[in-house]
């Protein structure tokens, strides 16, 4: 197995949110056929104080937003509205075009508090980039979890440590949140021929003789995953997804196959054509 290290990059997103970003950055632009990875907070904010994001479209890829702490209130153009609580993922397939904005809840917004979760991009092929947005509002108790010695693992989509998750994936994909104590350990067999991250949130792993903190990203390449707990109390991000192979043409909130497509996906923004605000 080997295990290669990249250490997340501060960056500011929406209205002054700040979030820690391991790619995309000028080193690693993206890691196919995931986009993004943001990890969001944890950051306290006074009453009133809260930053999200305004209204602003997405074509190509999918956005999947799973919340450790807080809640954030989310709103798009197909008339979704949801909150996320802790445990919960918010899965939106952008596919043809849609607008959304997100950010700390109203109530939250009204008594201030801590907000920390994890956002990812997936990339979708170019079979599916013009099919029609979807949305899935997955509660944290739908999430396939098992408790072990030491561990608690919950796998929202996919499948890893013998669970299935509830989300339903365009692409190839798992998503895992694993709990561990201290020297706690837990393994897992990995999809053939799949991308494989692994991402403490907090506290810090041990993945085949490596400490992985907080805050880094882990490229593992293996046929087997071992996490260790490494700190008292860890939580930590498994992610796999099978590469697309396609060429990836993206500026700003679009992603797609060419620079042509993304011109007319600007276009398409200009026209109005993604829907409107629903607030």
């Amino acid at each position: 197995m080997s295990v290669r290290l990249i250490k997340a990059q501060r960056a500011v997103e929406g209205e002054g949110f700040e979030v820690r970003r391991p790619f995309p950055t000028q080193a690693v632009p993206h890691l196919d056929p995931f986009l993004l990875l943001d990890h969001m907070g944890p950051t306290t904010f006074a009453a009133g104080k809260g930053v999200g994001t305004s209204w602003h479209p997405h074509r190509g890829f999918e956005t999947v937003t799973y919340m450790l702490d807080g809640q954030m209130e989310h709103r798009d153009s197909m008339g979704n509205h949801g909150l996320l609580n802790p445990g919960d993922t918010q899965w939106m397939t952008a596919a043809s075009g849609v607008l959304h904005k997100e950010g700390p809840s109203a109530t939250m917004q009204r008594s201030g508090g801590t907000l920390h979760g994890l956002q990812l991009w997936v990339n979708l092929p170019a079979a599916e980039k013009m099919s029609d947005p979807t949305y899935q509002d997955l509660r944290v108790e739908a999430n396939a979890r098992r408790d072990e010695p030491g561990a608690t693992i919950r796998v929202i989509a996919g499948s890893l440590f013998g669970l299935d998750g509830p989300g339903r994936t365009r692409w190839p994909i798992s998503y895992a949140h694993v709990t561990l104590d201290h020297a706690a350990t837990v393994v897992t067999d990995l999809p053939e021929g799949h991308r494989v991250l692994v991402y403490p949130m907090t506290g810090a792993v041990d993945v085949d003789g490596t400490t992985v903190a907080e805050g880094v990203l882990a490229i593992v390449d293996g046929a087997t995953l071992q996490l260790t707990g490494a700190a008292d109390r860890s939580d930590v991000i498994v992610l796999t997804g099978e590469p697309i192979g396609e060429p990836v043409a993206r500026h700003g909130p679009f992603v797609m196959n060419t620079d042509d497509e993304l011109r007319q996906a600007f276009r398409d923004f200009g026209a109005g054509r993604f829907g409107a605000p629903t607030d």
